[in-house]
């Protein structure tokens, strides 16, 4: 038996459904789980079953047609389908964090990687722009993507899938989220960097819950 103590998030008879104009798709329906401290949860299952929509869920970043429509996502305590917009942006990032499938689609192509990551920064820690932009190059070094004072300075089109990823990582984790959520991280990219992304994922891991 787990320790209850230790309970980090809770999904309760998740709902998330689709209302498009052939009907009402019922993506999610009834999905329960719980995640532990320090724990690592896989959740399994063939293209299209709803994976990626409860992870967004959870978040609440579903826009219409979906919408949570039943259920709870208790985190820390707290019901997070309860809280405000404001309050949900004051943990997306800082205390649940998201790794995209794509990182192409996720990242901002007009920006470049290091104001992304130097934006989170400075949105939940309220620190100097010369601040943040030491912590960026910090977190690509610690994502292992080689001269990561050249790269903060670089568009996402200008890097290679892995190094998207691996910024993508690097954003993930740069205000040390105590839940950190991975949708199909390796997805779009080649076997020899799916295994490198999945070790530097699996040594993280072993840092932060060291």
């Amino acid at each position: 038996m787990e320790n209850k103590e230790k309970l980090l998030l809770e999904i309760k008879d998740l709902k998330t459904h689709f209302f498009t104009e052939d009907g009402v798709v019922k993506a999610v329906d009834g999905v329960d789980f719980e995640v532990y401290q320090g724990e690592t949860l896989g959740i399994v299952g063939e293209s299209g079953c709803g994976k990626s929509v409860t992870a967004f869920s959870i978040l609440r970043l579903l826009d219409y047609p979906g919408k949570t429509v039943g259920g709870e996502v208790i985190f820390k305590g707290e019901n997070l389908l309860k809280k405000t917009e404001d309050e949900m942006r004051g943990i997306r990032g800082k205390e649940i964090a998201i790794i995209f499938q794509e990182p192409m689609t996720a990242l901002n192509p007009v920006l470049t990687v290091g104001f992304q990551i130097s934006e989170a920064l400075m949105m939940h820690f309220k620190i100097s722009k010369e601040e943040a932009k030491k912590k960026s190059v910090e977190l690509l070094k610690k994502v292992e993507i080689p001269i990561p004072e050249q790269r903060i300075n670089e568009y996402p089109h200008q890097l290679s899938g892995g190094m998207r990823q691996r910024a993508m990582i690097a954003m993930a984790i740069s205000c040390d989220p105590i839940l950190l959520i991975a949708d199909e991280p390796t997805t779009a990219l080649d076997v020899t960097i799916q295994a490198q992304i999945l070790d530097l994922m699996r040594t993280l891991l072993r840092e932060f819950n060291g």
